[in-house]
């Protein structure tokens, strides 16, 4: 006759929960750390971009005064590949594509939007449908493309850095943001299938979060 300890399905729910937290918080090292290397190499809107990344994987822990209370590792490990790849290939090119254009930084705008995604979907009571989980992060990644957009224009205008006012000619530099715009578009397609089919869908079989009502009770 087998004997079934009533405990042990709460003590691999803590466990699960303490790997992710531990998990999710070495990738917030890794992304202090790149934002430290971008201040460092003096390309301040991309450290200022890191670290935006890392002010949203903050506010779960922040809102619940809980360490553990952090996005599944693997979204932070996603958000964080963009950031090294940027750092560790820098200037690099393949086929006519420079590494740390288009593809680190629109992959790394729609890792963004895929935190902002998760979070909103585990830590409240909004719950998305399949189709308006990859519309909602599709419109937050093409958005905050062209905020970037507009932060590296302004940069140009009154700090006369050259990331888009390089002395290239008017329509090719609109051509350009256009193809920024496209790249943003894929990159958040990409990011709202992941979404859908493994945060949700695979990764979330056993609830890895503190966000049970009685629990937020407890802990205040």
């Amino acid at each position: 006759m087998s004997i079934t300890d009533p405990d042990a399905g709460l003590r691999q729910l803590f466990e699960r929960r303490r790997l992710n937290a531990a998990l999710a918080w070495l990738f917030v090292a890794v992304l202090c750390l790149v934002g430290g290397a971008a201040v460092w190499n003096g390309r301040a809107l991309w450290a200022g971009f890191t670290l935006a990344l890392v002010a949203l994987a903050l506010l779960p822990p922040l809102a619940f005064r809980r360490a553990d209370a952090m996005v599944p590792w693997e979204v932070l490990a996603l958000a964080s590949a963009p950031a090294l790849g940027r750092l560790l290939v820098i200037g690099q090119t393949v086929g006519g594509v420079t590494l740390t254009g288009r593809i680190t930084t629109y992959v790394a705008v729609a890792a963004a939007a895929l935190i902002l995604a998760v979070e909103m979907d585990v830590f409240t009571p909004v719950r998305m449908s399949y189709s308006f989980a990859v519309l909602f992060v599709v419109i937050a990644t093409v958005a905050a493309a062209g905020v970037w957009a507009e932060v590296r224009w302004l940069s140009d205008v009154f700090f006369g850095t050259q990331f888009l006012l390089d002395g290239r000619p008017e329509h090719t530099i609109e051509t350009a943001l256009m193809w920024d715009f496209v790249a943003a578009t894929v990159a958040g397609v990409v990011a709202g299938v992941c979404f859908e089919y493994y945060f949700r869908r695979y990764a979330d079989d056993t609830p890895r979060y503190p966000v049970d009502p009685a629990e937020r009770v407890g802990e205040n």
